[in-house]
């Protein structure tokens, strides 16, 4: 069952997905109906499931459950990423690339390769207090309040 995401509760799960390139507004046109349709049908053993999800900035598929009413099993998390899978080969966009980090910078989103961030950081390029996406965040809490975070308090900062 689809919910706003302000009425989930804070403790809320949540997985971030980011794409390989920025959806166009027709993608997302496409995209977003996909999504709602996936959510409004989630379950898990049988129990509906609280959720919301959305693209952000027209690169991040981000999904929610709210487990106060019943919790996402491990056969529901597979269904959510059998979707996303999904999604992307609609789309056309690769939602597992783990080596590419985001960032803003000029009120743009950038992407920068790991290996790159060392020499990026040192060419002033990315600063200490440039803010970083940290896709690892585990509540929809943390998302609201750290999903964005400058460099010298998030973990990407192992790689300058």
């Amino acid at each position: 069952m689809i919910r706003d995401l302000i009425a989930l509760d804070k403790t809320s799960k949540v997985w971030i997905y980011q794409s390989d390139r920025d959806f166009t507004y027709d993608e997302l046109d496409e995209a977003r109906p996909l999504i709602f349709n996936f959510l409004d049908q989630w379950t898990s053993h049988n129990q509906t499931l609280l959720t919301y999800g959305n693209i952000f900035h027209k690169r991040f598929l981000v999904l929610f459950v709210d487990e106060t009413m019943s919790g996402a099993s491990g056969c529901s998390i597979d269904k959510s990423v059998h979707f996303v899978e999904s999604l992307g080969a609609s789309v056309g966009v690769d939602f597992f690339g783990r080596e590419v980090f985001s960032y803003i910078k000029d009120d743009e989103v950038r992407f920068i390769h790991k290996g790159d961030i060392k020499a990026a950081y040192q060419s002033n390029e990315i600063e200490d207090g440039t803010l970083f996406f940290d896709h690892l965040v585990k509540t929809k809490d943390d998302f609201l309040k750290k999903w964005l975070v400058p460099l010298n308090e998030s973990w990407h900062k192992k790689f300058i």
